[in-house]
């Protein structure tokens, strides 16, 4: 990996060049995708079917649309039992925590008869993306339907492409069961956005939809937001590790290649005080990579968007930081949790050497779908507060509307609005 001194001309060429990873950043396919959503709305299934054929090589029709029962239980018999166990577990870790997150309907009155308070009620259907491609999520399964189950949505419909033979991942099938989704579909990319965003005859309109995906999904969900809800437009996966001294290199460096296998577009990044650790964690990459089995996608990860930025202080390191609001940050310090108090933008943060990205993506319980490109600075990870509705509610007594409604049409009359400023004056005439 390269090694570069971090001063303010290195932070901004690199901000720059993350920034250009963003999923708005890619114009050049909004056309297409817009077609697609378009083609989708009008034709329904059988737009749907046609973009399935096209795209995922295999013939999905209104009778095999939907996951059965006996493909569930295929799924079942056929995976590994080790593994059926271990989506259990973490699944039950993931439950736990997303328990913590939940919010109660609350009221308070005064003695006057003023009554304000707040109705917290879940969105009645989530449409649910899990992606395909080279890797079979079963993680992001887990992760984006059970915050929604322990809020209370009432239904949950999952899309998901096939392969060429018509069929879904076993692992990701057994994760949506134990999940506990209602429905699984078979289809995938921008369509099946559009699919849940619109409805079609096999397909029912969602309120709201989750997931990631690649950049046709993103831009796909990009597209239907305002018909629907969705959780965010996510980018690239990213890591940046911050390190001095005390750090353990081949750690490091096997932390920095977890996310870098992802795609070419991923990022990993470590800031460090310490050059003789940049020098090791750039060995141990290399020595590492040659035996990993996503190699070319790593060297191209690297060559694109991997650094070691070598910083002059921790007051500095821990700037850019901030700056960067990295998807995961590892901290690896002496005192990970002082340096931890002194960050302010990041999705999730691992601290200590056995805390590593992947505990994170697959088993410790928080949420894995985390904001990227530099958006952790004002977005969250997914959590149950992404599948409630929050409704004021506001209650008045005779009395207490006559303390203050002098004050309300005031007020109103200072806006120019005198039929708001009537509306109240009419119950005092």
């Amino acid at each position: 990996m390269r090694i570069i001194k971090l001063d303010e001309s290195s932070k901004k060429d690199l901000l720059v060049k993350l920034l250009k990873r963003s999923p708005s950043q890619y114009t050049e396919y909004e056309n297409t995708v817009s077609q697609i959503v378009e083609n989708i709305r009008a034709g329904r299934d059988r737009a749907l079917f046609d973009y399935t054929r096209q795209f995922d090589k295999c013939d999905i029709n209104e009778k095999n649309i939907e996951v059965s029962e006996e493909e569930f239980k295929e799924a079942y018999d056929t995976i590994d039992p080790a593994l059926v166990e271990t989506i259990r577990k973490s699944a039950a870790n993931i439950k736990k925590f997303h328990e913590k997150q939940k919010q109660r309907s609350w009221f308070e009155s005064t003695d006057d008869g003023c009554i304000l308070g707040q109705k917290i009620t879940a969105i009645e259907r989530v449409g649910v993306y899990v992606p395909g491609g080279s890797a079979a999520l079963a993680s992001s399964v887990l992760m984006n339907i059970i915050p929604a189950k322990v809020a209370g949505v009432s239904e949950i419909i999952m899309c998901t492409p096939p392969n060429s033979e018509g069929k879904v991942y076993n692992a990701t099938l057994v994760a949506a069961k134990e999940a506990g989704a209602d429905r699984v579909f078979k289809a995938g990319g921008a369509q099946a956005i559009a699919a849940m965003a619109y409805g079609t005859e096999s397909i029912p309109k969602v309120d709201k939809v989750v997931g990631p995906g690649n950049i046709y999904v993103a831009l796909a969900k990009k597209r239907v937001y305002g018909n629907v809800g969705i959780d965010s437009i996510a980018g690239p996966s990213e890591i940046l590790v911050l390190a001095d001294e005390t750090a353990n290199p081949r750690y490091v460096a096997a932390d920095l290649l977890s996310q870098a296998e992802h795609d070419k577009l991923a990022s990993a990044i470590l800031i460090t005080t310490s050059a003789e650790l940049a020098e090791k964690v750039s060995d141990e990459v290399k020595a590492f990579t040659e035996k990993l089995s996503r190699k070319e996608i790593i060297e191209q990860s690297l060559e694109n968007y991997g650094y070691i930025l070598l910083a002059d202080s921790m007051d500095e390191a821990v700037d850019a930081v901030n700056e960067i609001a990295s998807e995961h940050l590892e901290i690896l310090t002496k005192d990970p949790f002082a340096t931890m108090t002194r960050i302010k933008n990041a999705g999730a943060i691992f601290l200590g050497e056995y805390s590593s990205e992947p505990l994170g993506d697959y088993f410790a319980g928080p949420n894995h779908i985390l904001p990227t490109n530099g958006t952790a600075r004002f977005f969250s990870a997914l959590s149950v507060d992404d599948f409630i509705k929050k409704s004021s509610i506001i209650s008045y007594s005779y009395e207490a509307l006559k303390e203050v409604h002098e004050d309300i049409e005031r007020f109103a009359k200072a806006e120019g609005l005198t039929a708001h400023a009537n509306s109240v004056a009419v119950r005092f005439e």
